[in-house]
C-alpha cells in the first residue's frame, strides 16, 4: 500500500494505525493532533449522510445508522470534495447490507432520498411557455417533443417510498399503504418536492425521457392505465416548472 493509501485508510478507520512518521505542524509526532483530525473526518462524514438521509436515520435509529455511517464510509470514502455528493451509492450499500434485508423498503426510500438532494443541486433552466400546447393545432399534438428539467427525477418502486417518506417528514401524515409507488421528484422554485405519480405516469415520463414524441409517450402511458389522464399530469409538469422545451417532431407521422 502507498504511503497515501495508509493514511487514507488509517482517516477512516480508527482500528488502524497512525502512518509511521507522521508530524504535526510543529514537526513533532502527529498523535494526538492526527486523532482528532480523524475524528473530525468521521463526523463530517456521517453528518453529511444524516442530512441526505433522514428519513433512514429516523427508521433505523440514531445509533443504528452512526454504526452503519461508520461501515459505509470506511467502505466508500470520498470521490469528491464536495458533501453534498457523498453518499450517492449509498443506497446500494444499504441493499447489499444483510442485518437490514429484512427492511426491504430501506433502498428505495434512501434513493428517493438521494434524488431530492441531486435535484437541489441541478443546473438552472428556464420553464417552457405553456402557451405551446394551446398554440399547437390539436392534431399536431402527438408529434410534440417534450424536454424535462435537469431537477426532475423518476423513481419506481415495489415500496410505498412516497408514503414512507411523507409519514416520516410530515406530522399527521397517514400511514403509507401498501402498494407499489412512483414518484416524480421536481424543483418548482427552489426546494425539491416528492410527486406521487398515478399509473401510467411512470410510462409517460420515462417514454418522454427517452425522446419519444407525445403521441407514443400517451400510448405506453395507456397500454398501462387505460384511464391516463394526461392533461393532469401535464398540468403538474407545467405548474413545477419541469418542462423546458416543447417542439414539434418533423419526422413523426
Amino acid at each position: 500500500m502507498t504511503r497515501q493509501g495508509a493514511f487514507r485508510s488509517a482517516i477512516l478507520d480508527p482500528a488502524q494505525p497512525m502512518p509511521p512518521d507522521l508530524l504535526d505542524g510543529r514537526g513533532g509526532p502527529a498523535g494526538r493532533s492526527f486523532s482528532v483530525y480523524r475524528n473530525n473526518v468521521a463526523v463530517s462524514l456521517t453528518e453529511a449522510l444524516e442530512q441526505t438521509f433522514p428519513v433512514i436515520r429516523k427508521l433505523i435509529g440514531a445509533r443504528a445508522f452512526a454504526t452503519l455511517a461508520g461501515t459505509y464510509l470506511r467502505a466508500h470514502p470520498p470521490r469528491s470534495p464536495v458533501l453534498s455528493r457523498y453518499g450517492a451509492d449509498f443506497p446500494d450499500f444499504l441493499a447489499r447490507c444483510e442485518p437490514l434485508a429484512h427492511l426491504g423498503y430501506l433502498p428505495d426510500t434512501a434513493r428517493l432520498e438521494r434524488a431530492l438532494v441531486d435535484s437541489y443541486h441541478a443546473a438552472d433552466t428556464d420553464p417552457t411557455d405553456p402557451a405551446i400546447f394551446s398554440q399547437t393545432p390539436p392534431e399536431d399534438l402527438p408529434r410534440l417533443r417534450l424536454r424535462l428539467a435537469p431537477a426532475t427525477r423518476l423513481l419506481r418502486s415495489p415500496w410505498p417510498i412516497h408514503g414512507i417518506w411523507r409519514f416520516n417528514t410530515q406530522e399527521g401524515t397517514p400511514k403509507p399503504p401498501h402498494r407499489s409507488q412512483d414518484v416524480l421528484v421536481t424543483r418548482p422554485d427552489f426546494d425539491p418536492l416528492p410527486r406521487l405519480l398515478p399509473r401510467g405516469g411512470a410510462e409517460f415520463l420515462s417514454a418522454i425521457t427517452s425522446d419519444l414524441p407525445l403521441g407514443d409517450a400517451m400510448e405506453r402511458a395507456t397500454e398501462t392505465a387505460e384511464d391516463f389522464d394526461l392533461s393532469a399530469l401535464l398540468g403538474l409538469l407545467l405548474q413545477d416548472n419541469a418542462i423546458t422545451d416543447a417542439a414539434l417532431d418533423e419526422e413523426a407521422p
